[in-house]
């Protein structure tokens, strides 16, 4: 049984800004969104801190925010929540390998994108490692 982390929010509608501020910081985080306002991480250390900074940040805006350990016990839809996060960070690296098929890549900017998807990929998925050998054999393959 996986353990998740669960964040449950309020944000005053007005000003918009900070509603827009903590979707693009949970998107960041890679959570996923059960519901508007319910989002999901798996429960490590790293992500259990970044959810509670995160809190943090919701009550300053005026917000109400619950964080809660939870165990998933079942569900109804076919795809699992560590299905969702494998493709989410999935997609990320398929990008960087299409883009490393062209002609003129900018190996520094996939390196970042790829370290970014990288502290998202609370699953390791395979293509991680795929795409990893893959910048690091473009990488031997440079001249400077």
């Amino acid at each position: 049984m996986k353990r998740w982390l669960l964040l449950i929010y309020k944000i005053p509608r007005e000003p918009s800004a900070g509603r827009v501020h903590v979707w693009r910081k949970l998107r960041q985080l890679g959570a996923i969104a059960l519901q508007d306002a319910a989002w999901v991480l798996p429960h490590t250390p790293r992500t259990q801190e970044q959810f509670q900074w995160l809190s943090a940040e919701i009550s300053e805006l005026g917000g109400e925010v619950m964080l809660f350990n939870a165990d998933q016990a079942y569900a109804t839809d076919s795809q699992s929540l560590q299905q969702q996060f494998i493709e989410s960070v999935n997609s990320e690296y398929q990008d960087i390998l299409a883009e490393l098929k062209e002609q003129d890549f900018d190996l520094r900017a996939l390196s970042k994108r790829f370290q970014s998807a990288q502290q998202r990929d609370f699953f390791n998925s395979e293509l991680g490692r795929q795409t990893r050998e893959k910048l690091l054999a473009a990488d031997g393959g440079r001249t400077s």
